[in-house]
């Protein structure tokens, strides 16, 4: 396994560049804030920017708690990628990264000046200071369970306009981190129960809405709908359909993950 380093200080840039490096230089696997992605999969760990303070993003992304280390040590071990992309703010902490993950030591080290430019570094770090953003190198819909209730903003970028080519998009999405310093939001379940209200009130098959019940979950949100329908319909067709739109437009909406839709059946009017 072929282990390669990209060094630069937070904020200018590195999860975002990992993606094109990675592409130029042909590597599967990539260890960042926590998380081991291999083909632009989340296979293992946390990320760093779940943690509610800065002291344990840092923690998390050094692999310090014991159970993290050895489950992503052990999915890497099972994969066995031919290369291996590690990110981080220093030489010192990309060297710890790998001994913790009982990796080779690194072949080549690459530093973020070396492949951007002092305007692309700038730019970047408006993004982290002033908005407080920052990007994670995998799809939204990989980190949709990891970070329910986070507006991701997915970020694809189309390489090459030929035929032949491994892979013409790579997709990277943008969060905010629990422990950025703008603050942080909720939404209330009352939210939640107002949409499928008015989702129940559009359905031609639903006299009524009787109760909502919302689970709030780690890894996103269960509800289960009590409903009146209207006598004459195909009661379990507008079930199903009032499941499919409810599961759509909350999670369009609120950003939660939606892991169960339950329609209940009260009766019929």
């Amino acid at each position: 396994m072929k282990v390669y380093s990209l060094v630069g200080k937070s904020g200018t840039g590195k999860s975002y560049q990992a993606m094109s490096l990675c592409g130029r230089k042909d590597i599967p696997a990539i260890i960042d804030d926590g998380l081991f992605i291999y083909e632009s999969r989340i296979l293992q760990g946390q990320s760093a920017k779940r943690q509610t303070t800065k002291i344990g993003a840092i923690k998390t992304a050094l692999f310090t708690d014991e159970e993290h280390r050895q489950t992503v040590a052990k999915k890497i071990k099972e994969i066995n990628p031919d290369k291996i992309l590690i990110l981080g703010t220093s030489t010192g902490m990309v060297n710890k990264i790998a001994e913790r993950l009982e990796l080779p030591e690194i072949e080549e080290r690459i530093f973020i000046e070396d492949i951007t430019t002092e305007a692309q570094r700038t730019a970047a770090r408006k993004q982290r200071v002033e908005l407080g953003k920052h990007v994670i190198p995998a799809p939204a819909g990989q980190l949709k369970t990891d970070f329910s209730g986070y507006f991701l903003h997915p970020i694809r970028m189309i390489r090459g306009f030929g035929f032949g080519t491994k892979e013409n998009i790579q997709e990277r999405s943008v969060v905010r981190p629990t422990y950025s310093y703008l603050g942080e939001f909720f939404i209330s379940d009352k939210v939640v129960n107002d949409i499928v209200y008015y989702l129940g009130e559009k359905n031609e098959g639903v006299h009524s809405i009787v109760r909502v019940l919302t689970q709030n979950t780690k890894t996103g949100i269960g509800l289960t709908v009590t409903v009146n329908m209207n006598y004459g319909n195909q009661v379990m067709e507008c079930a199903r359909e009032l499941q499919r739109e409810i599961t759509e437009h909350v999670a369009y909406m609120t950003a939660f993950n939606i892991h169960s839709v339950d329609v209940e059946v009260k009766g019929l009017v």
